[in-house]
């Protein structure tokens, strides 16, 4: 049974919703169910050391990867922790791309440009595809060649930080890496005929037996994924290609044939919010009260309420059934 608290001092309300029926849910993953990934640090030193000294020739070697664990947690890095914090919710690809285009910046690199600044600029507003730049093919080509292996070594480097720990524990004790409150509000979403679906700035490779990534955690938490199961589906990027949340939002809208009023967005990203927010969707923010910039950046991009997990009273006030 899906039971609620009062947490009246944390929540907030800033756009209220009326007689919304809802039919599917969008769930962001990382940070919103599921705590198995601190990401931050990891991502913080692996954009810091892209942006500084670039993409070395042994970039997926061990050696690399091990001085990366090494090094992450140690120290604050300024910039790319405040990336981090205004980046969540985009593809970690365009999290990559940002770094190696940054890079070329700080050293006036051959691939350094207005555009190429101007383009770091968007990201920092939350864009992610820029086809209506005429930038050179060889540096396009660069960016699809090097972009999924710095991808891959981030992935490694988390892996050996904490996610491979984390997971284990997690498996043994999900409830302890679920925030409060998940896995009975998806229950109780299903209850009521609402569609759950998962959706991730992650890779997801369905090909790979027994599962792995994000996909790997979801299950580890005792999230069941197929049609008619508690999960319907989990969506993000490929290897080859880069997919917006926003864009899986629209996709996923289209493929069910139904309107972005009639849907429920969760998230703790910027991208899955403002994606809602475009949509038309009854947007929730889940964000602890120490989050105070991300509180910020979701008020400004039109989310319907902010609280601090699934726990509270309000969040039944947004839908339907």
């Amino acid at each position: 049974m899906f039971v609620h608290t009062n947490y009246a001092k944390t929540s907030l309300v800033v756009t209220p919703v009326n007689g919304r029926k809802i039919v599917c849910a969008f769930h962001d993953i990382d940070g919103t169910h599921s705590l198995i990934r601190n990401w931050p640090p990891v991502m913080s030193r692996v954009l810091y050391d892209t942006a500084v000294n670039g993409i070395p020739a042994d970039i997926t070697s061990e050696e690399n990867i091990a001085r990366l664990v090494s090094l992450c947690a140690v120290e604050p890095l300024e910039e790319t922790d405040r990336f981090c914090v205004e980046s969540a919710g985009l593809s970690a690809l365009t999290q990559m791309e940002w770094a190696i285009r940054r890079n070329q910046e700080l050293t006036g690199g051959p691939y350094d440009s207005a555009v190429n600044s101007e383009i770091i600029r968007r990201i920092w507003d939350g864009e992610e595809k820029f086809e209506q730049f005429n930038e050179p093919q060889d540096y396009l080509d660069y960016l699809h060649e090097v972009t999924p292996k710095l991808f891959w070594v981030y992935e490694q480097v988390l892996n050996r930080f904490c996610r491979d720990n984390n997971l284990k524990a997690a498996r043994e004790n999900p409830e302890a890496f679920l925030v409060p409150g998940s896995m009975d509000f998806m229950r109780h979403l299903k209850s009521l005929g609402i569609k759950n679906y998962f959706v991730t700035g992650a890779v997801v490779d369905k090909s790979i037996v027994p599962p792995m990534g994000m996909y790997e955690e979801v299950l580890a938490l005792g999230f069941d994924i197929g049609e008619g199961k508690l999960v319907e589906d989990i969506l993000g990027s490929t290897w080859d290609e880069k997919i917006p949340k926003d864009e899986v939002m629209r996709r996923l809208v289209h493929q069910l044939g139904i309107s972005g009023e009639n849907v429920l967005v969760l998230g703790d990203g910027r991208s899955e919010i403002s994606a809602g927010a475009t949509l038309g969707a009854v947007n929730v923010s889940i964000l602890p009260e120490t989050s105070t910039r991300q509180r910020e950046l979701h008020c400004a991009i039109g989310t319907n309420m902010i609280l601090p997990d699934f726990r509270a009273a309000d969040l039944t006030d947004v839908f339907h059934a």
